[in-house]
């Protein structure tokens, strides 16, 4: 039975969920705030975790980067929130949440996102060769084994998902990729309606390759592909 926690301060949202979970088999545990959460999940950690922002006491966002650094740093966690925009989902999404359901939300849906989290979370990982060499498009460079991107002679900061974006690109260089196609490939599934998440992560990645952003172009009517400059 896979266990399931939620955090969330109001008792009315958080006990709808518990008892959606309980009613599809999860062992579900519910949490007002971040220390009580903690409290038991350094003892007894869950299978997935699903975690409001606005909390009493610490909020979602530091109870995210405290998790990814934990023990148990490798659960899913996905956002349940009322704070729903472009910003906030992306910010999430980079501090290393998986998935992100903006309140009001549908137990059904929820409890779908929550199987898609499960099965993700469950399958092998695919494996890396110690061979594999950098991608390159032009002046790009992307080394996986060292996490690192450089344009010339700079290096690039990326976030992990500008990083995972911009690796699916090079990897497919000179291809049209629809919005629906980088979200399958970068975040693991397809966020129903959500795919504006794509353009705003193409809009920074453009902006930190300076001068070279340009080579990411927007194929219209589809999504987007990297194409070295002629």
């Amino acid at each position: 039975m896979n266990r399931v926690y939620i955090v969330e301060d109001d008792d009315s949202i958080r006990q709808l969920v518990l008892y959606a979970l309980k009613n599809s088999g999860y062992e579900a545990m519910g949490f007002p705030s971040g220390s009580d959460f903690f409290a038991t999940a350094n003892q007894n950690p869950p299978e997935l975790l699903l975690l409001d922002i606005m909390l009493p006491d610490m909020d979602g966002m530091e109870i995210l980067k405290r998790v990814r650094r934990s023990p148990f740093s490798h659960i899913p966690v996905m956002m349940l929130t009322a704070k729903g925009s472009e910003f906030d989902k992306v910010s999430a999404l980079d501090s290393g949440a998986d998935d992100y359901l903006t309140k009001p939300f549908g137990v059904m849906e929820l409890l779908s996102r929550i199987r898609a989290l499960m099965r993700r979370a469950s399958a092998p990982a695919p494996a890396i060769s110690v061979e594999e060499p950098p991608l390159c498009c032009g002046p790009i460079t992307l080394d996986r084994q060292k996490r690192e991107v450089r344009c010339g002679d700079n290096e690039i900061i990326l976030t992990y998902k500008e990083f995972e974006l911009l690796s699916h690109l090079l990897r497919n260089q000179d291809m049209a990729l629809s919005r629906d196609q980088l979200m399958q490939a970068v975040w693991g599934f397809d966020f129903e309606g959500e795919t504006r998440t794509v353009d705003m992560h193409i809009k920074q990645l453009r902006h930190k390759l300076g001068d070279f952003g340009s080579m990411i172009q927007t194929v219209r009517g589809v999504g987007y592909k990297l194409e070295a400059e002629r």
